[in-house]
């Protein structure tokens, strides 16, 4: 079914909620002594923003005395960890220190609604006491702080304030600011696809019914195009994902009139269906309580995402490397200063008699050695080895360069033969009948989305075709096509890897992957090294790439590999005929890492690289070159398309009398070394022939190591045949002069071997 009807089916007895039900009362907290309030000053109106929307008081939830003192008291510890980082930064015995001054009651009002280790949690780097109040201890943010290897979020390898914990599912932060948005709806997308697929809801552990995915981000955060591209596929398939915007009114020195259209996010989004949009004083704990609890039973009951727009303070600069007394005015600081929450809340508890100060004095000693306690243990931990630093960059677990996967010697093939397009295909489809967790998606990759249509058309299945047929046998709860927004692909498959599933993920040209590349670079391929192997995101990206096909032109027929190859924890697989296309794929499907498989446009259906088929659990190891032909005089080391452009100028050379053996390294990162190193040893001479362009191309790595750890092997020069330095024109003449061509290769090899 689609998922416009899967939803009508999933939520048929849950209606639409809007802005209106703010007015409606919050549910109280169990056990509760009630406390009377006192009225809240107004808070100060930024220029070009309206007035905070305050809770009525009869909205404000009634709390015990112990609550009400377990608030502040994590609001207070939230605030003494920074002053102490602070303190620590200018003993130089840390590095880096970013507060969540100003956001601590917001944040405590949230984790107070939401459930550690059931629910999950994308936070920003502001979000100090939200970690907190879901159980994170001081000690243990201490221990990021100073780069200790018990530091639970990262061992070590990030700077403060990047959280994470995988007992309280809270998810490996990065500095990127926005990237965590599409990843949280990924999250909770995966709850929604386990509900929808019967194999799932039995083989997947820790999927709730009304979990609820939580994610923060700053006013400015809410520039970037990946905030709309997750608010839109949130709105759309009505997930359960609470977005708070925690709103100081700066991003480093930018104001939010100048980053913001009217200086107020809430007015942008109103128009977004099915959110369920609230203010608040977020400096004001109880308001930002009430709030926070509708905006979480919101989304508990399935009614789709909600939407907190919180007003904060930021009374310290942006961070130690920001100086905020360059940009603001001390009459602004002052002013701010007067809606501090920890201040706010204190009076509160003194004025309604909940605390005295002898009390809150004993609690703010208290809290203090207990920092100061945290902050020499965390002194005295051990950093991290050296030698550590390589380790978790791949899955530890899961070797796909080993014999586990390697069952191509002697493999039987059967039927007629198929192109690269049809053995792909085949290989998709064996794949997500033996996992459901196989979850395909990307542009236009379904059959039809709307499916009353589908028995009357042919089907689509992607641009090149390789999809076909698979949401007709697997239901597009399985094999759906998303927006036209590649960060929105990979973030959102990022998210759901992280559950347990494993998407397999088209980007319709190469040439199109950059607005996935902060997903790709900063998330994808480090997530699993960051944390220290505490999240991973195994996935596949399937991507067409290259040229040859007259008519590509600029945007249609590029190849960039090495730009992906330079990456630590992605693995980069290019296959060059139909029966390494499926083995390969399977690997990438099957291997516990993210991987970038490069399908060449112009060897989809070649008849020269046709196949019958192998049997369904045929492999292929990355890291394990072929020699598709054997020499002595010469090797070329090649790839993708110009293995047969090699092939071809081979044969014309042995016209000649020149015997070349041809390398097709099959993988780009891991490659082959051995196999390189073997074949330039028994030739002495080396081409690396490749697509891509010849200056920084892939092959000037390569021709390096040839040269640098193989020269006394070799009778000649290291030669490289690549592109023009120039992208791919439209005209056939110009692609034909810009891209390698078998005379380009050939006469390399006659001038290599005439050396």
């Amino acid at each position: 079914m689609s998922d416009t009807k899967v939803l009508r089916l999933v939520r048929k007895s849950e209606g639409d909620q809007h802005e209106s039900a703010a007015a409606k009362p919050a549910e109280a907290m169990p056990a509760v002594t009630p406390v009377r309030l006192p009225e809240r000053a107004k808070p100060r109106p930024r220029k070009s923003t309206p007035p905070i929307a305050v809770a009525k008081p009869r909205e404000r939830p009634q709390l015990s005395r112990e609550e009400m003192l377990k608030i502040y008291r994590t609001m207070y510890l939230s605030r003494k960890l920074d002053d102490k980082e602070i303190q620590m930064k200018g003993q130089n015995r840390i590095f880096f220190q970013i507060s969540g001054a100003g956001h601590e009651a917001i944040l405590v009002a949230a984790g107070m609604c939401l459930k550690p280790g059931y629910d999950w949690f994308y936070p920003y780097y502001r979000d100090r006491a939200l970690c907190l109040q879901l159980g994170m201890t001081p000690l243990e943010q201490l221990l990021q702080s100073v780069g200790a290897e018990a530091d639970p979020a990262s061992h070590g390898r990030q700077m403060p304030s990047h959280w994470g914990h995988k007992k309280l599912n809270i998810v490996s932060q990065s500095s990127p600011t926005g990237t965590q948005l599409l990843q949280a709806v990924g999250c909770a997308e995966a709850g929604y696809r386990v509900k929808l697929i019967k194999e799932l809801k039995k083989g997947v552990r820790n999927f709730r019914n009304d979990e609820v995915v939580y994610v923060s981000l700053g006013d400015g955060t809410s520039s970037e195009g990946e905030f709309w591209e997750a608010l839109n596929t949130a709105c759309n398939l009505r997930l359960p994902v609470v977005f708070l915007c925690e709103d100081n009114g700066y991003a480093i020195s930018v104001p939010v009139e100048v980053q913001t259209a009217g200086g107020d996010i809430s007015r942008l989004v109103r128009g977004f269906p099915n959110l369920f949009l609230q203010r608040c004083d977020g400096t004001d704990a109880l308001e930002s309580l009430a709030v926070m609890r509708r905006a979480v039973d919101n989304c508990r009951k399935n009614r789709g995402p909600s939407f907190v727009h919180a007003k904060v303070i930021r009374p310290y600069s942006h961070s130690l490397s920001d100086d905020e007394r360059l940009y603001r005015s001390a009459e602004e600081r002052t002013a701010d200063a007067e809606h501090d929450p920890i201040k706010r809340f204190e009076t509160l508890l003194v004025t309604e008699s909940v605390a005295n100060q002898d009390e809150l004095q004993q609690l703010k000693d208290e809290v203090d050695r207990e920092i100061n306690a945290a902050a020499d243990q965390a002194l005295a931990s051990p950093q991290p080895a050296a030698e550590t630093a390589t380790k978790f960059v791949y899955s530890p677990d899961v070797d796909p360069t080993s014999k586990d996967f390697d069952n191509e010697d002697g493999v039987e093939l059967s039927g007629k033969p198929g192109t690269t397009v049809d053995l792909l295909n085949r290989c998709l489809h064996t794949e997500m009948k033996r996992d459901p967790r196989v979850i395909v998606f990307g542009e236009d990759i379904a059959d039809c989305s709307r499916e009353e249509s589908l028995d009357k058309v042919k089907g689509k299945g992607g641009v090149f075709m390789v999809t076909a047929n698979l949401q007709r046998e697997f239901g597009s709860a399985r094999v759906f096509n998303t927006p036209l927004a590649e960060a929105n692909i990979v973030g959102r498959a990022i998210g759901m890897a992280t559950r347990g599933l494993k998407p397999v993920v088209e980007i319709q040209f190469f040439d199109y992957i950059w607005p996935a590349m902060h997903q790709i670079r900063n998330e994808l391929a480090l997530l699993r090294w960051r944390s220290g192997n505490e999240f991973s995101a195994p996935l596949v990206m399937r991507v067409p790439v290259g040229g040859y096909l007259k008519g590509g032109a600029v945007y249609h027929s590029q190849s960039g590999v090495s730009i992906f190859t330079q990456i630590p924890g992605l693995r980069v697989v290019y296959p060059s005929n139909a029966l390494d296309a499926n083995g390969l794929l399977r690997t990438s499907i099957r291997c516990d890492d993210p991987v970038l498989f490069l399908e060449h446009k112009h060897l989809y259906r070649q008849a020269y690289n046709k196949s019958p088929y192998p049997h369904d659990d045929f492999m292929i190891p990355f890291g394990k070159a072929k020699t598709v032909r054997a020499g002595t005089d010469l090797s070329i080391i090649t790839y993708g398309a110009l293995v047969q452009r090699s092939l071809v100028a081979a044969r014309q050379a042995e016209q000649q009398g020149i015997n070349v053996e041809v390398i097709d390294l099959r993988t780009m990162s891991p490659y082959d070394w051995n196999a390189i190193a073997e074949s330039v040893k028994k030739t002495a001479r080396a081409i690396v022939a490749h697509e891509d362009s010849l200056s920084w191309g892939y092959g000037a790595e390569i021709a390096a190591r040839i040269s640098s750890e193989l020269f006394e092997h070799l009778d000649a020069p290291v030669r490289r045949v690549g592109a023009l330095d120039t992208f791919v024109g439209y005209a056939p003449q110009l692609e034909d002069a810009i891209l390698p061509q078998v005379a380009d290769v050939f006469a390399a090899i006659t001038e290599l071997h005439g050396y």
